[in-house]
């Protein structure tokens, strides 16, 4: 039999290394599929319950193990269906491929079923996208794809026709219209120029009050962080997406910053003179310092990211370690001890102190951040966390400790419901030996999660490791948008929108062969995460949780608090419960406030 284009693809894409595959079948591809199976390639295709499951497993993928994420789907709605996915990867740059089939050639242009133009619906998510037009084409199309995802970390798309998958693999001839690629890419080492560097230094030298904020650029660059913040006496703030980046139980990281973050975080960047950038595009420019207040260098890999959240007087285009590394032995040593480190310090403290009485404050029945607290100190070494957004990712930023060796992500750009589950799964699947948690919302869990707990079920017997948790925050609210609306637009809980119903989820779990364990007595909420991580098969551990304890900064500004004022003056349905259960909570943060 001669060698078939869905061959050739498969076997290119080997050659690539690519060895995990996440999709769902559809008759758009039975052609690649047919390779797939006929072929003694070294590939693991994770079946999905869905195709946007699929390219957040891929983007999950790529984030914990640094290759390009591959996701696959057949034509029209299965192509459709990985948008999302694509579009987290994007907005993380992280490295992913999508593959799509696609009707037949000759019916392409003919408003043919499951026939769309692929091609336009991809090009804004996509840095590159193309439909194979030949046998000779899929030779470039496939390594060029590979090479833009692999050096630029964006996302690329393959659209194969159904008919081009079975017909005879041609190679590129030697005649004037066709082109010969080839296999490979090797990261270049990316440091700035010697005086560039210098110039940082000049500017970080003359700071007395350096912060530093840390992204997902920095996750490989731990010590190098480490090393620069000592030596500037700085204290270290963690976008969300470089929380591991980091251990919390250094004394002067304060922790996460913005609207989930910390109060450590928020003022340092208050008082800071110097700030310091490494691999982040954190998005709320309102948590950093006031322009002009400090002077700024910032290190980021990708060009387009530098100076774009603060003015910075010397964007460093440069890998994260690699530089600091280089920037390292022309930075002077800052006086150990002095106001600022030890201020920051004493606030990082007081803040954890603070954390802990809010987290085992009374909650009706379970407060939502005791979840997260007990499960800090109980974290397995190696473990992988995943979160859901919503009011979980405020607990997973703020309670949840981190320490060296452990991984953790989200949605982070995108801030997409529905990425725990397939984060948590893909976390597995490359790290088979690692215990991995999920902490998802139950919005989320009804919205698509649910169905891929049957995708754990269908896999856990290959996992060496079986622990993997899904946490539900069952409250019964999208509770994130219930406080969004009552302080930042002063409008009281819409019961229409926001309340959901009351779903059994560890129930649901033990039906497919999982186990279930349900809380709502806070005294048992150590013991349950201690049953979980001890179980010989994957859990869901449900949390009967409160919704009126308030996810929300430790700080709000003046036109907020007027907005929570005149949502109580409305009348809220819950008001009775959110002003007796929450007043610690909410109105602690709310009078002290010195931001307006």
């Amino acid at each position: 039999m001669a060698e078939a284009v869905a061959d050739f693809f498969w076997k290119r894409l080997a050659e690539w290394g690519v060895r995990t595959i996440f999709g769902y079948p559809g008759d758009g591809i039975n052609g690649l599929l047919g390779a797939l199976q006929r072929n003694d390639l070294p590939f693991e295709f994770i079946q999905v319950r869905h195709e946007e499951m699929a390219a957040f497993m891929a983007t999950a993928y790529a984030k914990f193990t640094g290759e390009v994420g591959v996701c696959l789907a057949t034509s029209g709605p299965g192509a459709t269906h990985l948008l999302t996915g694509m579009y987290d990867a994007y907005s993380d740059h992280v490295p992913l491929l999508a593959i799509a089939g696609q009707q037949a050639r000759n019916v392409n242009g003919a408003h043919y079923q499951q026939e769309l133009d692929l091609t336009s619906v991809y090009k804004d998510v996509a840095a590159y996208v193309q439909q194979a037009a030949s046998p000779a084409s899929v030779r470039h199309i496939v390594d060029r794809a590979m090479r833009i995802a692999k050096a630029e970390r964006k996302v690329a798309a393959i659209i194969l026709p159904n008919d081009l998958q079975d017909v005879p693999y041609e190679a590129p001839v030697r005649k004037h219209g066709n082109t010969f690629s080839g296999v490979g890419y090797t990261a270049p080492k990316v440091v700035p120029f010697d005086a560039d560097l210098r110039r940082a230094a000049d500017v970080l030298n003359a700071g007395k009050k350096v912060a530093i904020l840390v992204g997902a650029g920095a996750l490989h660059a731990t010590d190098e962080v480490i090393a620069v913040a000592n030596k500037l006496q700085a204290g270290v703030a963690k976008a969300l997406l470089g929380k591991a980046a980091l251990p919390d139980d250094l004394p002067f990281v304060t922790g996460t910053i913005g609207l989930l973050g910390s109060k450590p975080s928020s003022d340092m960047m208050a008082g800071c003179d110097t700030l310091l950038m490494i691999g982040s595009g954190f998005p709320w420019a309102e948590f950093l310092p006031e322009e002009g207040q400090a002077r700024g260098v910032q290190i980021d890999i990708a060009p387009e990211m530098l100076s774009l959240r603060y003015p910075m007087e010397v964007p460093l285009c440069g890998e994260s370690a690699e530089t600091l590394t280089a920037l390292l032995p022309l930075l002077e040593q800052k006086k150990e001890g002095g106001s600022w480190r030890t201020g920051i310090e004493k606030g990082v403290a007081a803040w954890w102190k603070e954390a802990e009485d809010r987290a085992m404050a009374k909650a009706n029945p379970v407060n939502p951040q005791r979840v997260t607290w007990e499960l800090s100190p109980r974290m397995p070494e190696r473990a992988i966390v995943t979160s859901d957004s919503g009011s979980c990712a405020n607990w997973y930023a703020r309670d949840l400790k981190m320490r060296r060796g452990q991984m953790c992500s989200l949605s982070g750009g995108l801030a997409s419901m529905g990425a725990a589950v397939p984060y948590a799964i893909a976390a597995k699947v490359a790290h088979p030996d690692r215990p991995v948690i999920a902490l998802v919302g139950d919005g989320a869990m009804q919205m698509n999660n649910m169905a891929e707990l049957i995708t754990v079920a269908k896999y856990m017997h290959r996992w060496s490791n079986k622990t993997w948790i899904c946490c539900v925050f069952n409250n019964e609210d999208l509770n994130q948008v219930t406080w969004e609306q009552r302080v930042m637009e002063g409008n009281p809980k819409f019961e229409a929108s926001q309340t959901i119903p009351n779903v059994p989820y560890h129930k649901f779990a033990e039906l497919i062969g999982l186990k279930g364990i349900y809380v709502d007595d806070p005294a048992r909420m150590g013991a349950a995460w201690d049953e979980a991580l001890a179980s010989p098969v994957p859990v869901v551990l449900e949390v009967k949780t409160d919704p009126e304890v308030p996810p929300l900064p430790p700080f709000f500004t003046l036109e907020q608090v007027k907005n929570f004022m005149t949502m109580l003056g409305k009348g809220d349905p819950k008001e009775r419960h959110l002003l007796a259960d929450t007043a610690r909570q909410v109105l602690s943060s709310v009078l002290p406030g010195d931001r307006t």
